[in-house]
């Protein structure tokens, strides 16, 4: 019995104006390109939680939620994104098995990476919210 579609969630972390961008690994179509850090949620896991746990997990920090960014965003073929902004609370991130680089974004500079597809609605949302300063 499913409950709707795959859903994914991201985190849009930002420090003193600067967003952090994680460039994938895999898979072969998505290597290089840069996305929020994220992933999928658990089975019986809440959206909230699992987000926290993917920060963990795939950059070793603890961070607060904040704000949620828009609704749902398109994940083709079948999946949506919810995303967060988020600051880091303990740690420093650090790049694990998916993403083979992380990078502070400066303000003024969030579009000088290759965003995925998917995320660059996302990383302009989240501009929007941040202000003209991002």
């Amino acid at each position: 019995m499913s409950g709707g579609p795959l859903v994914v969630v991201g985190a849009a972390l930002l420090d003193g104006g600067r967003l952090l961008a994680a460039r994938r690994t895999g898979p072969p179509a998505l290597a290089g390109g840069w996305e929020l850090p994220g992933g999928k949620v658990d089975p019986g896991e809440g959206e909230r939680a699992a987000l926290v746990r993917e920060c963990r997990e795939e950059l070793g920090v603890e961070v607060e939620l904040l704000q949620r960014v828009g609704g749902d965003w398109p994940l083709p073929p079948s999946a949506v994104l919810r995303v967060w902004t988020a600051r880091v609370v303990a740690g420093v991130p650090a790049a694990g098995p998916d993403h083979s680089e992380l990078r502070w974004l400066d303000p003024g500079d969030w579009y000088g990476v290759a965003w995925l597809d998917a995320d660059l609605p996302v990383v302009r949302a989240v501009q929007a919210l941040a202000g003209p300063a991002a």
